[in-house]
């Protein structure tokens, strides 16, 4: 199964089982590329945010003109915050931040029970690694990618440039099958 791509510089179609690695500084302005990711040639998705909310994921999918109706949330981060985790048929929770076999298991679950053209969002593996630690989020992150691959489905990754060192970002650039390299500038760089 082929996927468009909504990236420029980028291949205009990727073969499902293709995951995508997203370099970012710190401050970058990630959400315009992971939401053009998510809008197109898709009937499901799934957003793994470390980073923020369900509920400010649903505040970006709305701002970006996301079908939200294709949305499934796993909220890794409100139960560290102490937040309520309000049940919803399409937002998931998993015990603590740093519970990567709990994340892994519901990427599994998501991609089993939905069907045709299906992405996920992992935003980010920089959090993850900060709550676990590198080599767990490294890990997780294979695991993920090899779900990816049996479900003909495809998916982006985040990752700080500025956080990881270069052995680091090396290691797990070799995971992906494409690369999306954004500068501070907001300038993109590909990588397939």
């Amino acid at each position: 199964m082929e996927y468009a791509l909504a990236i420029d510089g980028a291949p205009e179609t990727i073969p499902g089982g293709t995951g995508i690695l997203l370099l970012h500084p710190s401050i970058g302005e990630t959400d315009r590329i992971d939401t053009d990711f998510l809008k197109v040639d898709t009937d499901a998705f799934l957003v793994v945010s470390t980073r923020t909310t369900a509920r400010e994921v649903e505040q970006k999918l709305d701002y970006y003109d996301v079908d939200e109706s294709k949305a499934t949330i796993l909220d890794t981060l409100s139960v560290e915050r102490g937040y309520s985790r309000r049940s919803a048929e399409n937002v998931h929770y998993v015990a603590a931040p740093e519970d990567l076999d709990g994340v892994v298991e519901r990427v599994g679950r998501f991609l089993a029970d939905t069907e045709g053209k299906r992405r996920v969002s992992v935003d980010s593996l920089t959090e993850m690694a900060y709550y676990a630690d590198e080599d767990e989020t490294y890990e997780a992150a294979a695991a993920m990618v090899d779900l990816l691959a049996d479900h003909d489905a495809v998916g982006v990754f985040h990752l700080s440039k500025e956080v990881h060192d270069e052995a680091t970002i090396d290691r797990f650039r070799e995971l992906f099958g494409g690369v999306v390299d954004l500068g501070e500038d907001g300038s993109v760089s590909v990588d397939f």
